[in-house]
């Protein structure tokens, strides 16, 4: 994704997938090789997988078909991290947020195009990606100006400290939120949280599982992104939901 007309597409394929399939979309940072992205599924179990197929498969043969390449375009597949609203959201809202700075590629989140914090601070009446009603009601705040408010001040005051670790538990957990939340997501994964473990820290409980090589499943060698190297997302009703 180093070329800013791919960045763009995969915007519009985004936005094609909020339209298409309903997707709610709270948050993105969009970088030349990797993706944040934080959705709702709105109960709906399908929605998540359709829309990450459509955009990621979309996106992939159009750069092939541009390149005169074959192939997968993408290196892994997507991981889906549970995260529970409230304060949690927030803290991977402002994570999110801050990818391009703890990079050292810009000074300030509003400095890089392809996230949602500008789209957050100057809302769209056009093409707009995120729902903003969605995003006020599962943070907790009264109204989305209370939102934008707060969000501004929460950047201000992470861009002081003087260090900006990555955190892996926003991008290698099942689940990230309380206790009871944790605890919640693994009863109703059954079978399934076998083997994972809750790990607790003074901010949050995690539900971790061990990544599985990208080669040791799929053959990235003989074909675009398509229904037999996608991920699919094991229903946990919820995402950004407690």
């Amino acid at each position: 994704m180093k070329f800013a007309k791919d960045r763009k597409r995969w915007l519009q394929w985004l936005f094609e997938a909020r339209r298409r399939y309903g997707l709610v979309i709270l948050n993105y940072t969009e970088t030349s090789y990797h993706i944040h992205l934080i959705v709702h599924d709105n109960e709906t179990q399908s929605c998540i997988p359709q829309s990450m197929q459509l955009v990621a498969g979309r996106t992939g043969q159009e750069y092939n078909r541009r390149k005169k390449r074959k192939g997968a375009f993408w290196e892994d597949r997507y991981h889906a991290t549970a995260i529970e609203d409230g304060e949690h959201l927030l803290r991977c809202m402002i994570y999110i947020d801050m990818n391009m700075v703890r990079a050292g590629v810009v000074g300030h989140p509003e400095k890089w195009p392809h996230s949602g914090y500008r789209e957050i601070q100057k809302p769209r009446r056009k093409y707009r990606l995120i729902d903003y009603e969605s995003l006020r009601r599962l943070s907790g705040l009264s109204d989305f100006e209370s939102f934008q408010s707060s969000h501004e001040k929460w950047i201000f005051a992470e861009l002081n400290k003087k260090d900006h670790i990555r955190k892996t538990r926003w991008t290698k957990s099942i689940a990230v939120g309380s206790d009871s939340f944790i605890r919640s997501v693994k009863k109703r994964m059954r079978s399934l949280a076998i083997g994972r473990e809750i790990q607790s820290s003074e901010e949050s409980s995690q539900l971790r599982e061990e990544m599985i090589p990208y080669n040791a499943l799929f053959d990235t060698g003989k074909c675009d992104m398509g229904p037999k190297n996608t991920f699919y997302w094991v229903d946990i009703d919820a995402i950004s939901r407690s």
